[in-house]
């Protein structure tokens, strides 16, 4: 497949040098923000690594850190993200958003929701070693009904392959007579249906419903559920359509109003960046008529503002 990211591994590429000059912008008085972020969004996550255990080597001390320690606030959390290995800031994420008070259930759903199979196994593998627990039983003693079970059935990373083209129609009437045509919803059905097949299918299902009810599907469950169910539902339909197009408009929803959801905006800028961020950039100028280079200069300054530029790789505008 061809490269969707904005940050690419670095070509003459060399782990050790790379420590030193992060090492230097560390060392004395006074910390040269500069080097560190230009450095860092020049360089893919597995470079990365090599850096990090190429500074442990040379300097016996741990590159994060010494991170911790010179930067503070939105930079400091944004430059530590982009130093996590990928699955492992997934499985901390969701550490996160099931741990202590509430939870955060725009975190579970956004990262269920948008992760492939493969992802996901592997997120439940780093969680498990990392945290010596399991990842659905710490889910589901923090959630509860319908919204619980779609997040065990998106757990089980268990979508069929391909498209059944027969079960096409008789899925989209499985959903039509579980929400519109009926008193009350079948939300089992939604569950059901929308958890196990795959993208392909589910948007061969969509274009069957509106034939058959005259409304887009987004629009029944907007109607037809409510609360964390109804923003999981969502989020698997618009990820079943263009998983792009779901992270332009949280990332928009991040940034739009009074106030900055940042943790939303680091999550998705980082995680994006070496996958599909040209993608939602795309997406993101053709929904909301600005660019994300635009969006994040207006909602962001200093150093975090320059880093989130740099992994926003150019503007659209």
């Amino acid at each position: 497949i061809s490269f969707r990211g904005t940050v690419k591994p670095q070509s003459g590429f060399n782990a050790n040098n790379d420590a030193e000059v992060l090492f230097k912008a560390m060392k004395g008085l006074g910390t040269d923000e500069a080097s560190i972020l230009q450095l860092l969004t020049a360089r893919s996550n597995a470079q990365r690594q090599q850096i990090k255990a190429a500074y442990k080597t040379l300097h016996g001390k741990d590159l994060v850190s010494d991170l911790k320690s010179e930067l503070t606030g939105k930079f400091e959390t944004l430059i530590v993200a982009l130093m996590e290995p990928p699955t492992l800031y997934d499985a901390k994420l969701l550490r996160n958003a099931t741990e202590g008070m509430g939870t955060s259930e725009h975190v579970l759903i956004e990262i269920l929701a948008s992760r492939t199979p493969s992802e996901i196994q592997n997120i439940i593998q780093t969680y498990k070693n990392e945290y010596g627990h399991n990842l659905e039983d710490d889910v589901t003693g923090d959630t509860t009904g319908h919204f619980k079970r779609m997040l065990v059935i998106l757990l089980q990373a268990s979508r069929q392959q391909g498209v059944q083209e027969g079960s096409i129609q008789s899925d989209a009437k499985a959903l039509f007579d579980a929400g519109e045509k009926k008193f009350g919803t079948d939300e089992e059905q939604f569950i059901t249906i929308l958890g196990n097949r795959s993208a392909e299918h589910l948007r061969r299902v969509f274009a069957e419903y509106m034939k058959m009810s005259g409304f887009q599907i987004e629009e029944s469950i907007n109607r037809e559920t409510s609360g964390n169910l109804k923003e999981v539902l969502l989020a698997v339909v618009k990820c079943a359509r263009s998983v792009p197009a779901y992270f332009a408009e949280c990332l928009y929803k991040s940034m739009k109003g009074a106030g900055t959801d940042d943790n939303t905006l680091i999550r998705i800028m980082v995680s994006r960046s070496e996958i599909d961020m040209l993608d939602i950039r795309a997406e993101f100028r053709r929904m909301f008529a600005t660019s994300l280079n635009k969006m994040i200069k207006g909602d962001s300054s200093g150093d975090y503002c320059k880093t989130l530029l740099l992994l926003c790789g150019g503007d659209d505008a």
